[in-house]
């Protein structure tokens, strides 16, 4: 007679696989419970009943977002220039600007405010010529702005270059052989094709210089930002006094990057649906 089986037999690989299939989901769940966990803390202890602001958070609130948007608007204007020579160029040159870009980006926030003390400072060399054509920098808002954009401008750089860098190289030069301007070529054909990196490193950027702290702390502790005046507030008045002003950060800062990236997915779709082929 002969004997009937459900299926084939299950090879070991097939065995490890499933065990694999089953890990992988395991680090899904353990990786979304350890970014849920800290807001769902946040959620339940704040004091609800009694939600109120401190005496300056909204002054905090109002250096944060106005001087943060003179940032952004310094670290686009300059980080785009910058990126793009980058990724255009081969020279021994442009390696050494990279270089120096990832040093400003790896060395620590603290270590960054006091670089910025020691060549900015009434003390230092820079400063001191500085302070004698009546410019000081310094718990001020300038010396506020010059800290954010030491902050968020080599992210930017970095994330503009990877996306002036996925453009394929043979559309520039299309472009060109056609008599388009290098600023038309720029404009019309390299930005929007680089759009989504952008997106992405405006984003970046955003999120560093709204919660810049390290480097505030040492050279701009006045005027206070939101970062710093949790600090103060957590000092004086203990945990419970930080929630209202933590969530009002939360309120300021992530709709700049929720919208950014909306748009940027519905652009996605919008090229991929103009792609199709019926």
């Amino acid at each position: 007679m002969q004997k009937w089986s459900d299926g084939p037999p299950f090879t070991a690989g097939q065995r490890w696989g499933g065990v694999g299939h089953g890990l992988g989901r395991l680090g899904e769940i353990v990786t979304w419970t350890l970014l849920a966990v800290p807001f769902a803390a946040l959620a339940l202890e704040t004091p609800w009943r009694h939600f109120r602001l401190a005496y300056g958070d909204w002054d905090a609130v109002a250096v944060s977002l106005g001087l943060s948007c003179v940032s952004m608007t310094i670290i686009v204007v300059l980080g785009t220039r910058v990126a793009h020579w980058l990724a255009s160029t081969r020279s021994r040159v442009a390696r050494i600007g990279e270089a120096l870009v990832l040093v400003a980006l790896m060395t620590p926030p603290l270590a960054m405010g006091i670089l910025l003390a020691t060549a900015y400072g009434p003390v230092g060399t820079l400063g001191a010529l500085l302070a004698r054509g009546g410019v000081m920098l310094g718990n001020n808002p300038p010396a506020f702005v010059l800290s954010q954009v030491y902050g968020g401008l080599p992210y930017f750089i970095l994330a503009a270059r990877a996306a002036f860098e996925a453009v394929p190289p043979v559309l520039p030069m299309a472009a060109r052989s056609l008599g388009a301007t290098p600023w038309q070529v720029f404009r019309r054909v390299t930005l929007p094709l680089a759009r989504g990196g952008l997106a992405a490193g405006l984003v970046v950027a955003w999120v560093r210089v709204i919660g810049e702290f390290g480097i505030v702390m040492i050279f701009a502790y006045f005027p206070q930002g939101i970062p710093v005046k949790l600090y103060v507030n957590l000092q004086n008045d203990g945990l419970g006094a930080v929630y209202a002003l933590l969530w009002l950060l939360l309120v300021v800062a992530l709709p700049l990057p929720i919208l950014v990236l909306m748009a940027t997915r519905r652009r996605h779709r919008e090229v991929q649906g103009n792609d199709t082929v019926f």
